[in-house]
């Protein structure tokens, strides 16, 4: 036994309690990219959005509703990383300075190779706000509340995801000249803060975001318990959550500002009807119904081993570096198939997919395959990912360079 923060008795580190952290990483990063893969790929997105209840299918919908997993997964997630960080020593400075750094460094990829990825455009205008942006911006936020007392900080990040709908009724236009800063913390929109200069697509507003990784930070605490005890109180969260989030969608008062309805498309509908939660921002609703299950599945693989050689895990060990690699690959793809099919000359666009604005007339008119591509495209997408990830995740842990820790 060790002890540290604060003389609490804790557990050596070991990789078997990390490895089921790495595993959630690892599938939600995997269901991430068929997401992306949809957007280049189906001959649905620029027709309709998959939550459209009235032009969806099943399959459509539940493609898009299960990746609906990943932000809340990772965001949880890396409030964990930074707490076990904390666990292997160094001080809660060490911690700070790091999360600072790598929040600003994810920020700084969003808008250069992200974004250029995305698009294959180095105009960079307009400038889309997504998950490394939120993602970034929270880590900077936990680099000042980890010093925030550990009971406190529980109160106020389960405070933030359970309270903020209550200004779901707060407008951006409200606040006049200052309407930018709402729209960053809980409003999506356009920002354009110079005139003439490039506009700001804020996709991911950063409430409840900052809320949901501290709740993860505080979450670490678990994992100070010996394996035996932690398989239970694992699961009855995740579970409890669960039901949580079935009671408060059923009573359809509170948590999401797009109440369920019964659907004139059967009732498989209405069910696809309670299951559409608000992502952006992000619902009590939606984030009971995806950290539920997360936590769950923490339960369920604590304790589990997987070889070195699998490749949930493999992906889970460098999410960053995946989803740095996958899109500009997903993009190829697209690219290719298009050239395939339409010839080398076909207006394909090379700047964006066609749900990030894209207009419909750069595309072919037929642009787009059936479902079954997407996914086989997708299956392929990580088979030529999988091999350069193995061997990034082998070069991290070969070396002790302190930058390959911010991929």
């Amino acid at each position: 036994m060790s002890t540290h923060l604060d003389g609490v008795a804790t557990l050596p580190q070991s990789g078997l309690r990390v490895q089921a952290v790495n595993l959630l990483r690892g599938l939600v990063i995997v269901l991430m990219a068929i997401d992306h893969t949809r957007d280049y790929m189906h001959s649905g997105a620029m027709a309709f959005r998959p939550e459209d209840l009235t032009q969806t299918t099943r399959a459509i919908f539940l493609t898009r509703w299960i990746t609906h997993f990943c932000a809340p997964a990772f965001m949880f997630c890396a409030g964990i990383g930074a707490f076990l960080r904390l666990e292997r020593g160094g001080s809660k400075a060490d911690l700070s300075r790091f999360l600072a750094t790598r929040g600003l460094w994810l920020i700084v990829l969003e808008f250069t190779l992200v974004r250029a990825s995305f698009f294959f455009d180095l105009t960079f205008n307009p400038l889309f706000l997504l998950v490394l942006w939120a993602l970034g911006w929270s880590m900077v936020a936990l680099a000042l509340l980890v010093y925030v007392p550990p009971r406190i900080l529980l109160i106020a990040s389960i405070a933030m995801i359970a309270l903020h709908n209550l200004t779901d009724g707060v407008q951006a236009s409200s606040f006049g000249s200052v309407a930018w800063i709402w729209q960053i913390l809980h409003q999506q929109g356009l920002w354009m803060p110079f005139a003439g200069g490039p506009a700001f697509i804020v996709a991911y507003p950063l409430i409840p975001w900052i809320g949901v990784m501290a709740a993860g930070f505080c979450f670490g605490e678990v994992y100070r318990l010996p394996p035996e005890r932690r398989r239970q109180p694992l699961l009855r969260l995740g579970l409890a959550l669960i039901a949580a989030f079935v009671l408060l969608r059923a009573v359809n008062v509170y948590g999401d500002t797009r109440p369920w309805a019964v659907q004139d498309r059967g009732p498989v509908y209405t069910l696809l009807s309670f299951l559409n939660a608000t992502k952006y921002p992000a619902s009590l609703s939606f984030l009971l119904m995806t950290l539920g299950p997360a936590i769950v599945f923490l339960g369920l693989m604590d304790g589990a081993r997987r070889g070195d050689r699998d490749p949930v895990l493999v992906f889970g060990r460098v999410p960053l570096f995946f989803f740095v690699l996958h899109i500009p690959l997903i993009h190829l793809l697209a690219v290719a198939l298009t050239a395939l099919r339409h010839g080398a000359g076909a207006p394909f666009v090379w700047l964006a997919p066609p749900t990030l604005g894209t207009a419909r007339d750069r595309f072919p008119a037929d642009y787009g395959w059936d479902l079954w591509v997407v996914y086989a495209v997708w299956v392929v997408a990580l088979g030529l990912s999988y091999p350069l990830c193995r061997w990034f995740g082998a070069l991290k842990r070969r070396r002790a360079a302190g930058w390959l820790s911010y991929f």
